[in-house]
């Protein structure tokens, strides 16, 4: 097993294109790192810099504890699978996953008994004496994590294997993968932009955005805890609602966040008044999930919010209101692009989650022109500006009538106008 540590490794295409900015993150033995992030984050970057197809411009790379920055691909101990398999068509499946025992020359006896032994565990026994262009996606996939596996490496570094499959291969092969990875107890370094993948192989997350580590932490970490509005909004399955409020505290009796039309106060019992209580008199941005919006009958008393149903949409297993509230809407506050101005101050290996976010605060306040605060959602940047509310299998509203939805206020997500969260007390 092995250890991987980057320490500021930063990556800089000719041009002056950077791709990776002074990341810094550690995988620890036996552990499921998953990079998760939009196209163009930089995370399969960073994954050919671990693997050594990638020339690291600054910083420094450690695999095991032996620093990797100059060794070659081959002398990492690493396997690799890729997007698209990446298969030899000449060779048949058995050729296939035994290629790497026969290069290493292993004894022929060790070399049938591990590919007769993965294939079973990799449901593909049936295909040995076949070729790559004969096989299903997901099987040619199999195909490539058994070419990996066979030789026992230290390390694992999948880049995307499952964004060419259908949606029932995706879930089939991610719970293979899942238990494949930890009964062999190798540490893995997976590549996705699919959040559902990521919740569901991860031990630990760290999301990317822009080249930039947004935030780490485990699956229940990020999505319940998220360090940005970045990181909440993209780990939302369905959009995200964010609005704008402004702070106050009444006669310093409770903390009252303004909504225009509506009003929720938070009682000083709340872990996170203090640190609220520090934006009063300003503007800060609230995230709340669909599911944490509940229809309740109009005389409901409570945290609240109510307006005209505008539309409903059908997903199946479910359906989503929307519910036009007139509460200011905002698009999801952007780091600054590195490109363009750099966070203050370095970071470091193993930092804890409240450094992360101390880290990324800094920066210029505007991206492209843009201002850094809240955007009304008429800005034609924000696809609607009304609630997103879950109703669940059965609708109790019809579009065009008036409903009220409780707010649940303890997962009320709350963040400064850049897109950091507001800190409570640590737990």
């Amino acid at each position: 097993m092995s250890t991987v540590v980057l320490d500021n490794v930063t990556k800089v295409y000719p041009g002056g294109h950077l791709a990776v900015d002074r990341m810094n993150l550690r995988a620890d033995e036996g552990e499921l790192l998953v990079l998760l992030g939009p196209s163009g984050c930089g995370k399969s970057t960073l994954l050919r810099m671990i693997a050594g197809l990638e020339d690291i411009t600054a910083g420094e790379l450690w695999l095991g504890g032996r620093h990797a920055n100059h060794l070659a691909p081959r002398d990492r101990d690493v396997a690799m699978v890729f997007q698209n398999g990446a298969l030899y068509p000449h060779r048949t499946v058995r050729g296939n996953i035994s290629f790497p025992l026969e290069i290493a020359k292993t004894d022929p006896a060790v070399v049938r008994e591990r590919v007769v032994e993965l294939s079973r565990a990799l449901h593909i026994d049936e295909t040995l004496d076949r070729r790559p262009a004969t096989l299903s996606g997901g099987q040619r996939q199999r195909v490539a994590m058994g070419r990996a596996i066979v030789r026992r490496p230290s390390l694992f570094l999948m880049d995307e294997p499952l964004s060419n499959l259908d949606a029932g291969m995706r879930t089939e092969l991610r719970m293979e993968i899942s238990s494949l990875v930890r009964a062999l107890g190798v540490t893995t370094v997976y590549v996705t932009h699919d959040q559902i993948e990521a919740l569901t192989l991860a031990d630990r997350i760290a999301i990317m955005n822009r080249g930039v580590l947004q935030d780490i932490g485990t699956p229940g970490q990020v999505y319940n805890d998220p360090a940005t509005a970045f990181t909440a909004a993209f780990l939302s399955s369905q959009q995200l609602n964010l609005l704008a409020a402004d702070v106050r505290t009444p006669q310093n009796q409770f903390i009252l966040l303004d909504f225009g039309p509506h009003q929720i106060r938070m009682n000083w019992t709340d872990p996170r008044a203090y640190a609220i209580s520090q934006h009063t008199g300003s503007q800060i941005v609230v995230g709340i999930r669909p599911d944490a919006l509940v229809p309740v009958p109009e005389y409901t008393e409570g945290p609240t919010f109510f307006g005209r149903v505008r539309t409903l949409e059908y997903h199946g297993h479910e359906w989503l209101a929307y519910l036009e509230a007139g509460i200011p809407a905002v698009v999801v506050p952007e780091p600054p692009d590195p490109r363009q101005a750099r966070t203050g101050g370095g970071q470091e290996a193993g930092r804890s989650r409240s450094v992360v976010r101390r880290l990324l605060s800094g920066g210029n306040a505007a991206e492209d022109g843009e201002p850094a605060g809240p955007v009304p959602a008429g800005s034609g940047t924000h696809r609607r500006a009304d609630l997103i509310v879950r109703l669940g299998a059965r609708p109790v509203w019809r579009a065009g009538e008036h409903g009220r939805v409780a707010v649940d206020v303890s997962r009320l997500m709350l963040f400064t106008q850049d897109g950091h969260r507001i800190d409570p007390p640590r737990r």
